[in-house]
């Protein structure tokens, strides 16, 4: 009797934890149908609204962005013309001023120059040469080291500016690349990217030329046809940076007791 006992009223007890579980799923599933439509308000959340919705903003913000800078070049202008007329400053002086702007970035700079213009690879790229494997996504479009290798190479041919897009950089400049966008200084640029510089051509193409980096590009080049393109050009004007030049850094934490 113990044995059937025990054997009819085994299957029993464990029948009740199976039940209490299977009520915790369905009680689970149907929170996350709940929150799944307070979150999409009776709309389909897999659509690709969102995103648009994210590039819309960003590239809101970056035309406010250029505003604001177009506003803080005019008013800088105004300030910088009120304090040279009341400083009084010497010729020399003066002079001084003026050489550290222009090495500051900040005036409009002319002269010959070279314009490298980088560009993503077609979506439906192939491998053009033998003995080449088939290109993966990254292999086909641009990146920040590409950039930095530009703007580097150019420096180091003695450049005396460089522009990337519409934006004259500055020893604070950041050329940073979040997926396949250029972030500069506040605003979002898309490819193809330009970067212009004014200085010696022969010693720029020669820069350019000799950095391994854009050695290494040139091989994804001839491989799966990135855009690679270099002008010249006889007379380049540069415009003013013209954004803000206060710094913002870190600042060390205090240790604790």
């Amino acid at each position: 009797m113990s044995n059937s006992d025990d054997s009819s009223a085994g299957p029993r007890r464990r029948a009740r934890p199976v039940r209490l579980l299977a009520a915790a799923v369905f009680a689970l599933a149907g929170l996350l149908f709940v929150t799944s439509f307070n979150t999409s308000k009776g709309t389909n959340i897999r659509t690709d609204a969102s995103l648009l919705k994210l590039s819309d903003l960003i590239k809101e913000r970056s035309q406010d962005n250029a505003a604001l800078e177009q506003s803080t070049a005019a008013v800088r202008g105004r300030v910088d013309t009120l304090a040279e007329r009341d400083d009084g400053s010497t010729k020399a002086e003066d002079a001084k001023l003026a050489a550290l702007r222009a090495a500051s970035g900040t005036e409009e700079l002319t002269g010959k120059g070279l314009t490298v213009t980088l560009n993503d690879a077609p979506p439906n790229a192939t491998a053009r040469i033998p003995n080449v494997p088939e290109p993966q996504p990254n292999d086909l479009v641009i990146h920040q080291q590409d950039l930095q290798a530009v703007v580097n190479a150019l420096w180091q041919g003695g450049a005396e500016g460089i522009q990337v897009m519409d934006q004259r950089l500055i020893s604070t400049s950041a050329v940073r690349c979040v997926g396949n966008t250029l972030i500069l200084q506040g605003r979002v640029y898309s490819p193809p990217y330009k970067i212009s510089a004014v200085g010696d051509q022969a010693a720029m193409k020669k820069a350019l030329a000799a950095s391994p980096a854009l050695q290494n590009y040139q091989l994804y080049v001839n491989a799966y046809g990135l855009g690679w393109k270099v002008d010249e050009h006889k007379a380049l004007t540069l415009p003013g940076y013209s954004g803000t030049v206060d710094l913002h850094y870190a600042k060390p934490v205090a240790p604790t007791p």
